[in-house]
């Protein structure tokens, strides 16, 4: 008996308030955290670039080198700008789905009766897909959609729009060079068929530091994308 009283008993619209703001800013903080992560790899990687131009101003016979790494710490830089974009758009998507959802429930207690929105459904279907926020907002498109909120939510099993994040893979030149000029301010020179520098035979001891430096920071960029391919699975 008490079993089929619970099947009738009307859900509580401040309990489903509640709970959906809670999943929200649960959500809020987790791309705040990949936000700062993803600025601090960003900074790291600007200090890389102008670690090698310095390197190719220093020895001649390794600008080639030189040139050639800060080229590719910069076409990782504009992947990491990339992705902090996105997650900056994604925590201003959410936080208008905030602000529509509580708007959603005032109306509810004005007039008694609730209206799906069609710009909440698209948000949240659009969130759904990101993979920080995949199970957090396939449970809060659940809890609006008993709301009344929203009347459906995509399927779990839908695959995540690639084109969504096909522009991680573009590194157009143009934007790698744009990303040296911001940061070497033209000291290194621009893109293009780079010089055929003879390397020294003998490594100097000089040479030899130099080179446990650019070990150091190859293992320190491996570990910056490593962070960046854990922020975007």
């Amino acid at each position: 008996m008490e079993g089929l009283k619970a099947l009738f008993v009307k859900p509580d619209p401040n309990a489903q308030m509640r709970k959906c703001n809670a999943l929200i800013r649960s959500n809020i903080r987790k791309l705040d955290r990949d936000i700062a992560q993803v600025r601090a790899v960003e900074a790291k990687t600007r200090n890389l670039i102008i670690a090698a131009d310095k390197r190719a101003q220093r020895d001649p016979s390794r600008r080639s080198q030189a040139q050639r790494e800060a080229r590719d710490f910069a076409r990782e830089l504009v992947r990491v700008r990339k992705t902090a974009a996105r997650l900056v758009t994604s925590k201003a998507q959410l936080s208008s789905v905030q602000m529509q959802v509580n708007e959603a429930f005032a109306v509810r207690k004005i007039e008694g009766s609730i209206r799906a929105s069609v710009g909440i459904m698209k948000d949240v279907n659009s969130l759904v897909r990101l993979p920080q926020l995949a199970g957090t907002m396939q449970e809060l498109g659940m809890e609006l959609v008993k709301a009344g909120v929203i009347e459906e939510m995509v399927s779990e099993n839908l695959p995540v729009d690639e084109g969504m994040f096909e522009d991680e893979d573009v590194e157009a030149e143009g934007e790698v060079d744009k990303v040296l000029g911001e940061i070497l301010k033209g000291r290194m020179e621009k893109a293009g068929p780079l010089p055929n520098v003879p390397v020294a035979q003998e490594p100097t001891p000089a040479a030899a530091t130099e080179e446990e430096e650019e070990e150091d920071q190859e293992a320190m960029m491996d570990q910056m994308r490593n962070r960046l391919e854990a922020l975007r699975s």
